[in-house]
């Protein structure tokens, strides 16, 4: 008997250690390749050194004609909840996200760009939507998608200010997001794993 529990520990361990390995081997920055910036959108530069506070950062930018960063700002606090494991704050802003989703105005943009954004922004509203009545486990999941979502659109909208792409390794076979800040604090598992992940990509 003790034999048995001896074989069933061993193999327990090694998937604990894999795990935490491939988290801390996650949190290496490597270097970053910077997205190009196809329109020019108002932001404001302000310095964001934690990573709890993009959305407070991101509210001057609703000024003027930053709708699209007026989608940032509802991302990021959103992605916030999702980090403080907040089901209730993250139904709420989840509901807000794609409200502003759907007053983002594309008619500065080209024909194709048009296109592409109303593509996108369709998609992005459908997740946002599910997330503003789900469970936190399925917001996680909705929020996988919306962030390709709001980084593709971010690839032709543009911003000034800097964002990273961060991703984490271990959420869905590898998930990615976008913050205001180098450093990682992971949406899609909380305070379970926080700084699980690393900055895959700088966005200018």
């Amino acid at each position: 008997m003790k034999t048995i529990k001896q074989k069933l520990i061993i193999p327990i361990i090694a998937i604990a250690l894999v795990s935490v390995t491939a988290c801390k081997d996650g949190s290496k920055n490597e270097p970053a390749a910077p997205m190009s910036n196809e329109m020019h959108k108002e932001n404001p530069n302000h310095d964001n050194s934690d990573g709890h506070h993009d959305g407070q950062n991101m509210e001057m930018a609703m000024n003027g004609d930053g709708n699209g960063q007026a989608v940032l700002n509802d991302y990021f606090n959103l992605k916030n909840a999702l980090v403080g494991d907040d089901n209730g704050k993250a139904k709420e802003l989840g509901a807000t996200l794609a409200t502003s989703l759907g007053d983002f105005d594309a008619s500065q943009y080209t024909d194709t760009q048009q296109s592409e954004l109303k593509d996108i922004v369709e998609d992005a509203v459908e997740h946002a939507e599910h997330i503003s009545e789900s469970d936190i486990a399925h917001q996680r999941e909705h929020f996988k998608i919306l962030s390709k979502d709001v980084t593709d659109m971010v690839a032709i909208t543009g911003t000034e200010n800097t964002l990273y792409q961060q991703f984490c390794p271990m959420y869905d076979g590898g998930s990615a997001w976008l913050s205001m800040s180098k450093d990682v604090k992971n949406p899609y598992y909380g305070s379970q794993m926080l700084n699980c992940g690393k900055v895959q990509k700088e966005i200018n």
